[in-house]
């Protein structure tokens, strides 16, 4: 099986090229600079491989929450290349993609969403090993966070960023944390795996990135209400 994967939702990206049980990763850092050397990137794994597009199985991309640029760059990239050779397109949650390193069998992602806010979203390992979703992503203040009982693993960028309130909120419910660990463009690859087996992909036409929030600026009386500055 050969997947090609993108994740460009926060500023470390990465791409990714699975064949068979092998991985080829390139990193991607910056995100002001990802559109440039994303392409170069690609072409680099497609090369090192021995590949050309037309024999991948699936185009994959982390489809969020995250950067909005960085998700429709993700977005753009994995259907212009599946339009241009006949495929389908894996959309993988980004969080999930996140939960999967952590390797753990109970995950709590949170990411940092920018604005004062975070993503996070809850995860029970399957019986396959992957993460499969206790709830629903979401788009919250730090200090609203909550988890289900039980004891959970955190990752993810949000504990670096609220450390103190994070740990305020969810320190009962924690048996460790991973702050900096990103979504990883080898996750997803993994992820998108299953989808290819049981024919779950989509056309590239209807591929669309999660964005969970749905504006990228608070107002002047929003940021004057959070005790911002106008």
């Amino acid at each position: 099986m050969n997947i090609l994967s993108i994740e460009t939702s926060c500023e470390q990206g990465s791409v990714a090229l699975m064949t068979g049980e092998a991985l080829i990763v390139r990193r991607l850092e910056g995100s002001a600079t990802h559109s440039e050397s994303i392409l170069l990137a690609i072409r680099e794994l497609l090369a090192e491989a021995g590949i050309v597009a037309a024999r991948l199985d699936a185009v994959a991309f982390g489809s969020g929450p995250g950067a909005f640029t960085g998700l429709r760059l993700a977005c753009g990239v994995a259907q212009g290349l599946a339009l241009g050779a006949g495929l389908g397109v894996a959309p993988v949650a980004s969080l999930a993609a996140l939960a999967l390193q952590a390797g753990e069998a109970r995950v709590f992602a949170a990411t940092d969403a920018r604005m004062g806010e975070v993503y996070c979203e809850a995860f029970i390992a399957g019986e396959d090993g992957l993460p499969v979703s206790a709830g629903k992503p979401i788009c919250c203040a730090p200090d609203a966070a909550s988890l289900p009982e039980g004891r959970w693993f955190g990752i993810g960028s949000a504990f670096g960023v609220y450390p103190e309130v994070l740990a305020r909120r969810l320190q009962a419910h924690l048996s460790g944390c991973l702050a900096d660990a990103v979504p990883r463009a080898e996750e997803v690859a993994r992820l998108a795996a299953p989808l290819v087996r049981s024919g779950g992909l989509v056309a590239p036409e209807f591929a669309a990135p999660l964005y969970v929030r749905d504006k990228v600026a608070f107002t002047t009386a929003e940021r004057l209400a959070r005790g911002g500055r106008a």
